[in-house]
């Protein structure tokens, strides 16, 4: 199993480890621990350096397997042996250019379950860059408007960002834990992530964050559009303060 350090602290950009497999076929490494998001829920993968006996290998994503997570290698160097150490050096720009989009994300979605009662029915995003679907009839630019108007007004209100890991049942105990219309949380799993936007927002999420709103930055509806009869996306680009 790898053990999987994002999930409590988003910030850590480096880390030791020992190598526990190696895919040859697709030339991927497993590691014991990792602070590499091997992608979910919308989140792309991280990318980054990984040092084992001197050479340096450069990862382009990382993928959760079973309960082991992968490190995808490019180039033609020589794999490591199981047992050899380590050390792992996350792209930390682009990690933490996820991190505010993620929050950013996870602030629109309070904003809009708190004054509209839309859940979403689903997501993505790139560094900087995200989009969001959620169940309105209609939407119209004036809507639009008021809704960056008040995603901006809670960055501004610098909510705390907190996350805890919980027994399953005591997580789903949470009024409205679930914010997308498919429970994605498969019956197996038995500890759930929680991530909380203090006073916005609450819900179960695997992906990296930052610790305040206040350091996502300014978040601006770049458009908009109609998905379906009660489906409408809004894409937002994150921008510095």
């Amino acid at each position: 199993m790898t053990e999987l350090l994002y999930q409590l602290d988003s910030y850590l950009k480096s880390f030791q480890a020992q190598v526990t497999a190696v895919d040859a076929d697709n030339r991927g490494i497993a590691l014991d621990r990792t602070a590499f998001y091997p992608g979910g829920g919308g989140q792309p993968a991280d990318r980054g350096i990984l040092t084992i006996d001197g050479i340096k290998y450069t990862i382009q994503r990382a993928k959760k397997i079973g309960d082991l997570v992968y490190h995808y290698v490019e180039g033609d160097l020589p794999l490591p042996s199981i047992g050899s150490t380590a050390v792992g050096e996350i792209d930390w720009t682009r990690r933490h250019q996820l991190m505010r989009t993620h929050t950013a994300l996870h602030i629109l979605c309070g904003v809009v379950f708190r004054d509209y009662g839309a859940s979403v029915t689903g997501g993505d995003m790139d560094p900087l860059d995200g989009r969001m679907d959620f169940e309105f009839e209609t939407m119209q630019r004036e809507l639009v408007d008021q809704i960056q108007a008040a995603v901006n007004k809670e960055v501004a209100a610098a909510r705390p960002v907190r996350v805890a890991i919980l027994p399953r049942e005591e997580a789903f105990k949470i009024p409205d834990l679930i914010r997308t219309k498919i429970n994605l949380l498969p019956e197996g799993i038995q500890q759930v992530r929680v991530v909380e936007i203090v006073g916005l927002d609450l819900q179960a999420d695997g992906g990296t964050h930052v610790q305040n709103t206040s350091e996502v930055g300014r978040i601006r509806v770049v458009d908009y559009k109609s998905k379906g009869k009660i489906n409408k996306r809004i894409y937002i680009a994150v921008e510095d303060a």
